[in-house]
């Protein structure tokens, strides 16, 4: 299954560590999504199109309430880069 350019870059920032937060406002819906890196910057080119993908291919998940994750078929999604650390 082929993956966006968008999706491979969010993937490689989750497998390094990074997380996803949802911010949500009074009625429970999302209002911003937040993608951090494992160094605590933010990164800005998450929308809610590419996080709605990624969960629908069971790329990303969150467990208990706790921020998105990468999981083993993300991982399996994932290209392998040079500077992938």
């Amino acid at each position: 299954m082929d993956i966006s350019r968008a999706e491979q870059r969010i993937l490689h920032l989750l497998a390094q560590g990074g997380r996803i937060e949802l911010v949500r406002d009074d009625n429970r819906k999302v209002e911003k999504l937040q993608l951090f890196t494992r160094e605590g910057w933010m990164f800005g080119g998450l929308d809610i199109v590419t996080f709605r993908k990624l969960k629908q291919k069971k790329a990303i998940r969150s467990i208990g309430g706790m921020p998105y994750r990468i999981t083993e078929r993300g991982l399996v999604l994932v290209r392998g880069e040079q500077d992938n650390r």
